[in-house]
């Protein structure tokens, strides 16, 4: 079964707002065992949404728009889709009662165009937007399904997952399709591809892997169709059992929606240990990912931003003399920032980072990307030099990634 995404709206086009909701739709659909075969953005006219639904593929058996559906003036495709499906614009009682009574509970006033949002063509089939004001709304035409959903993500999702995801399970017969992702840290497509060459030709027709990089992380995704569950498990753990052979648990670091900083924290809260940081390069952003995780007020104490030599002499004790013989990007330096704040806290483990993040600020001996990070503990301290590029952004990504795994390396050693 093939499926297409459509999102409405020239806040997507102009790059106001990234279009979450099409990855969301892409992977779930993907999931049920659909294959999406095209996604496309359009703006907000009438004629562009008409020329879409025109010009669907002939094999495509659903397609699904967000988008257009809110109360103000911009918000045309309820019209679009009812020009293109026909029939004409009823009041449901059912979305609209549910208005009254979530504007009554949010105490905001309710006005007339709240109301017309549970306008829907007669056409349609209604599905129930638990989270939000706007119904989605389901129509049937040259043998196709299509469904309109809100454009605000979490309403989106609602939807899908408690109206639409029935249907779908019900209207179509969907192959048996499995997914495992593996994530690696620190390792380049090109080198993965590399290594993989000859594993990746051994595999059965059924089944292939798929790149996913990211900055500072590679996904591994492994898909295979069948109709045999157990065997597809079978298959899909047996080539997961190679990848990690293939490139150890330094690299893989974990599976599907896994995050470094909460299999940190979950190690962190088994060894009933606690956490410190100790940034310069990367300006907090470590701290901001380890916060991230609910619940890590158990086990992460604070960190110090040292972005100047005097912060690092003050309040980390780094040994001025350090700074002036070998610079703030140093082996030497990083460690007693490391040391410095695991003191000041009086925690477990401490984190700390001192690089180059440019764009400028590079030399020949030290040039822009150079990045040092060290790990310190009651028992250890390892530090280690990383040259990461010449972007900033990429860089402060790359260098709290790495810092957090080279933490989960330790961690793991205790284990």
């Amino acid at each position: 079964m093939k499926a297409e995404i459509i999102t409405i709206g020239d806040e997507i086009l102009i790059g106001q707002i990234i279009d979450t909701n099409s990855a969301y739709l892409g992977a779930e659909l993907t999931r049920l065992g659909f294959e999406v075969q095209r996604l496309q953005s359009i703006p907000d006219r009438h004629e562009a949404i008409i020329f879409a639904l025109n010009n669907i593929f002939k094999d495509t058996d659903l397609v699904i728009l967000t988008g257009g559906l809110g109360p103000t003036r911009d918000d045309i495709t309820k019209q679009s889709l009812l020009t293109f499906f026909g029939g004409k614009m009823i009041l449901d009682p059912t979305a609209a009662d549910h208005i009254r009574k979530l504007l009554k509970s949010r105490h905001v006033r309710l006005y007339e165009r709240n109301i017309r949002q549970a306008e829907v063509p007669d056409s349609c089939q209604v599905l129930a937007n638990h989270s939000g004001s706007a119904p989605g709304m389901m129509f049937r035409k040259h043998d196709k399904i299509f469904v309109s959903l809100p454009g605000v993500p979490f309403e989106m999702k609602d939807i899908f997952e408690h109206e639409l995801l029935p249907v779908l399970q019900r209207e179509f017969i969907l192959p048996l399709r499995k997914h495992r992702t593996l994530l690696l840290e620190g390792v380049p497509e090109s080198l993965a591809a590399e290594k993989l060459s000859q594993w990746e030709e051994q595999l059965p027709d059924s089944m292939n892997l798929a790149y996913l990089p990211s900055v500072g992380i590679l996904r591994l995704r492994i898909s295979i169709s069948g109709d045999n569950e157990d065997y597809l498990n079978e298959k899909l753990n047996k080539a997961t059992k190679e990848l990690n052979q293939l490139f150890g648990s330094q690299r893989i670091f974990g599976e599907g929606t896994d995050t470094l900083q909460e299999i940190i924290g979950r190690l962190l809260v088994k060894e009933g240990a606690s956490l410190s940081t100790a940034e310069s390069c990367t300006g907090g952003t470590i701290a901001q990912m380890i916060t991230s995780v609910p619940g890590a007020s158990e086990y992460f104490a604070g960190s110090v931003i040292a972005y100047s030599n005097e912060i690092k002499i003050k309040q980390l004790g780094v040994a001025e003399a350090d700074l002036k013989n070998y610079g703030a990007v140093s082996k030497g330096v990083v460690e007693q920032m490391a040391t410095g704040v695991r003191a000041r806290y009086q925690t477990d483990y401490a984190i700390a980072t001192s690089g180059i993040a440019g764009p400028g600020g590079g030399s020949s001996e030290k040039p822009v990307g150079t990045t040092w990070i060290a790990i310190s503990s009651k028992d250890t301290l390892v530090s280690a030099k990383f040259l990461f590029g010449d972007h900033r952004e990429r860089n402060i990504t790359r260098a709290s990634i790495t810092a957090l795994n080279m933490l989960r390396i330790q961690l793991m050693r205790l284990r």
